[in-house]
């Protein structure tokens, strides 16, 4: 009987332990397009609130670490080949950020298309109070959106924010901790909060 429950138990723990090696994918259980060599690490996390896998789509050889989420009001999402997003990076979209390929996003990187909320206040804390009781609405109203672009060879290092309507050029370096409000320069790196560009490395471009 002994011999019994140890096997039991050793099975249980055994389904626990892989179950901590998925990613948590929400919603919808095919809730993106992966690319041939793909991977999605034990701690991503995937929201796709509309359901509709053609608004998260990755490439090849791309490895996700962090957390990926579309509202229900829109949003999409497609990241190109070898690319890299790091442990704690967040990138929320409620209108559309595209990523090309060769692309390197370190750790506890927030690319942010939508200012997620409304300017207004009462509107703002009427908003809150649906969506507390409710969950996201599907109607974005007043909440303003704006696409974000970042282009191939580009390297977004640790704690930069990249918030709604900004292009980040080819070859682009944004240093840690930026704040980036502007769209930046291909081959050139940025820094600051905001970021500003502070060298020119179109001699080093391959």
């Amino acid at each position: 009987m002994k011999d019994i429950l140890k096997r039991i138990l050793y099975r249980i723990l055994l389904y626990i332990d892989k179950k901590k090696d998925t990613a948590k994918i929400y919603y919808k259980s095919k809730a993106l397009v992966l690319g041939p060599g793909s991977l999605l690490s034990k701690d991503a996390v995937i929201y796709n609130m509309q359901g509709d896998i053609d608004n998260m789509v990755i490439g090849k050889n791309t490895s996700i670490c962090g957390e990926l989420l579309t509202f229900n009001y829109g949003g999409k999402i497609t990241i190109g080949d070898n690319c890299f997003i790091g442990p704690g990076s967040r990138l929320w979209s409620g209108e559309n950020i595209t990523i090309g390929s060769d692309v390197l996003i370190s750790h506890n990187v927030n690319i942010v298309d939508t200012n997620a909320h409304e300017i207004d206040a009462l509107e703002r804390a009427e908003g809150y109070k649906k969506l507390s009781a409710h969950g996201y609405p599907k109607n974005k109203g007043s909440i303003k959106t704006d696409k974000i672009t970042i282009h191939d060879l580009a390297w977004i290092s640790f704690n930069v924010t990249i918030l709604k309507g900004v292009t980040i050029g080819k070859g682009a370096i944004v240093g840690a901790n930026s704040v980036v409000t502007q769209n930046v320069n291909e081959y050139t790196i940025v820094a600051g909060n905001p970021a500003v560009e502070i060298k020119d490395l179109k001699e080093l471009k391959g």
